[in-house]
């Protein structure tokens, strides 16, 4: 395969065995926040991407994620998100990856808490497609065919969180425990997905038609 491109807060009630649930076919919590992306992919609209944040279980990242999704975090006065930002890495059978509005290239990390914030928690597994986790800075562990472990472009180290995260398209069980799962796709947004992960990649996995963010906000 190609490579790819805090403080600990516990909040809720935490599943009995978290390792035996199934997180991204988990009953939606009401409680939590929805977000969404309107997609286009070469201009032309590719669907929409709705998301339940994990409050419950990672309430920092999943404001800090919701933030950026309605543009109410704001530098200098103006709006700082996703809105107009490409999913720059996509890698299939595997993830997509975006959230870099600062480069758009996955050199750029930044978040709602300052430049990084740290790992929450590693309550949620990545157990399937349409889950949302956490890029640390430079790095995303993928899987080789030989069935090991090497560090890919998008994860710098533990506590390196920012503003970019990547959605499964699989199960993803060596990302346990490195990166934090805080939400997961709902409904038929899976579709969407499945039009990013498929569109054909150039150097670095970079799609070679645009996949913007087109719109995002809350629910």
């Amino acid at each position: 395969m190609a490579s790819s491109g805090g403080a600990a807060i516990s909040a809720g009630p935490t599943p009995p065995s978290a390792s035996s649930v199934d997180w991204h076919l988990r009953p939606p919590n009401p409680k939590n926040p929805v977000v969404f992306f309107d997609v286009t992919i070469g201009s032309i609209p590719a669907g929409r991407i709705k998301m339940e944040l994990f409050a419950d279980i990672v309430p920092k990242t999943a404001e800090n994620f919701r933030q950026f999704c309605t543009g109410e975090h704001r530098k200098s006065g103006l709006p700082q998100g996703y809105k107009g930002c490409q999913f720059h890495r996509v890698i299939k059978d595997f993830m997509i990856q975006g959230g870099d509005y600062m480069k758009g290239d996955g050199t750029g990390c930044t978040s709602i808490y300052g430049t990084k914030f740290d790992d929450e928690n590693f309550i949620a597994k990545h157990t399937g497609p349409g889950l949302l986790s956490m890029v640390r800075s430079y790095y995303i562990y993928i899987k080789l065919e030989q069935d090991i472990e090497a560090s890919s472009k998008a994860n710098s180290g533990v506590n390196s969180n920012g503003s970019q995260f990547f959605i499964t398209c699989a199960k993803c069980e060596w990302l346990d425990n490195k990166h934090v799962v805080f939400g997961r796709v709902l409904g038929d947004g899976m579709l969407a997905v499945r039009k990013i992960e498929n569109v054909a990649t150039g150097p670095n996995n970079r799609p070679k038609l645009a996949c913007v963010i087109s719109e995002c906000g809350e629910m």
